[in-house]
This record gives C-alpha cells, sequence and structure tokens, in this order.
C-alpha cells in the first residue's frame, strides 16, 4: 500500500506565483508548500469545530440555568423575555 496519493490541483495564477515565490523563499517545493498548508487548514477547522462544540454546550447550559432561575423567582416576565427574544433574533439574525 502506497504511503501517498498523486494529484492535480488548479491553481488562479496570481495564487500559484504566490505559493511558487512562498516555496522559494523557504527553500521548499510547492508541493511541500501546499501538503502543509492543507495540514495547517485542517487542524484549524478542527480547533474551530471543537470550539464550537463548547461554546455551543456553554450556551445550552447557561439557558437551562437562567430559565431556572426565571422560572422560579420571577415568573411573571418569562413570557416577555422569550417574545423579546424572538423579536430579537427576527431583527438581528433574520431568524424565523
Amino acid at each position: 500500500m502506497r504511503s501517498s496519493t498523486q494529484r492535480s490541483i488548479r491553481f488562479e495564477q496570481a495564487l500559484y506565483r504566490r505559493v511558487e515565490a512562498y516555496a522559494a523563499s523557504q527553500n521548499r517545493s510547492i508541493a511541500d508548500v501546499v501538503r502543509a498548508a492543507l495540514e495547517d487548514y485542517l487542524a484549524g477547522r478542527k480547533v474551530l469545530q471543537d470550539s464550537d462544540l463548547r461554546l455551543r454546550r456553554v450556551c445550552e447550559y447557561a439557558q437551562l440555568a437562567l430559565d431556572h432561575v426565571i422560572k422560579e423567582d420571577h415568573p411573571e416576565v418569562r413570557d416577555m423575555i422569550l417574545a423579546e427574544t424572538s423579536a430579537r433574533m427576527e431583527r438581528y439574525h433574520g431568524t424565523r
């Protein structure tokens, strides 16, 4: 089984010139620069996905905790808060 796979990639000319210049400045091959860029990009995506999941978990926790406090201590304002939340979601995020 081979440890690598060969593929062709099309570049816009301006991007290719930038990659070529960078590879030359680092004394590396274009293929090495492209491989490293893809590794960095995919690693960065993983970090963003992990961070996004953490943020979603924290938001869910905060929403549950706050809803509990409102139900217990201020039930009279809960419906108003939910209505205002819906209005703001529509206004700022275009959410239905």
